[in-house]
């Protein structure tokens, strides 16, 4: 059982030790994933962690749980920088930083999102909702705003970004190349 699932059950919050191991786990594998993608060693992650492989295994039980919380944490975090950059930016502006922290959630993901989503549909749903809902809002601004074309949705543009990723990912410089081709087609889409 993970130290969570313990601290849960007796009620009480992760010792300060844990989370912080925890903490570290999660951030040496969004660093292994973005290298080397959704297989990523385990072990190369706890020893960039600086834990033993037993502590890795006591908080995320399996490679499937491990891969969950690191995507999970990455939705939620866009989600917030949509919030974010609505509060700071002007309409455009704020969809277009946001569209392009997409692209480098979607190039940091280096097949994290497919292994995952295949296996729990359920995940999928629930992260794809999230981002829609965070999207849609940026881009409900810009439409009051008028400075996005009639016919536009947040799906759509999700797709472009998506493909932009996808057609990029496995060139080198791929993160540059993905930008360069979002910026070209976000001109298409700003009136």
């Amino acid at each position: 059982m993970s130290p969570e699932a313990t601290a849960a059950q007796a009620g009480r919050p992760m010792r300060a030790d844990a989370r912080r191991n925890r903490d570290r786990i999660l951030a040496a594998a969004e660093t292994a994933i973005a290298e080397h993608g959704a297989e990523a060693s385990l072990e190369e992650i706890a020893r960039h962690a600086g834990v033993g492989s037993a502590t890795l295994h006591r908080h995320f039980p399996s490679r499937q749980s491990l891969l969950e919380a690191v995507f999970s944490g990455r939705v939620e975090a866009l989600c917030a920088k949509a919030g974010e950059l609505g509060a700071q930016l002007d309409p455009a502006p704020a969809l277009v930083a946001w569209l392009r922290a997409v692209g480098t959630h979607a190039a940091a993901n280096r097949g994290l999102a497919a292994s995952l989503l295949g296996s729990d549909p359920a995940m999928g749903a629930n992260c794809h909702t999230m981002i829609v809902n965070a999207g849609g809002e940026l881009l409900e601004r810009a439409r009051r705003a008028h400075a996005v074309r009639e016919g536009v949705a947040i799906v759509d543009l999700l797709k472009l970004v998506s493909a932009i990723s996808l057609a990029t990912e496995q060139e080198p410089g791929g993160a540059a190349e993905a930008d360069h081709l979002l910026a070209l087609a976000i001109n298409g889409v700003l009136s």
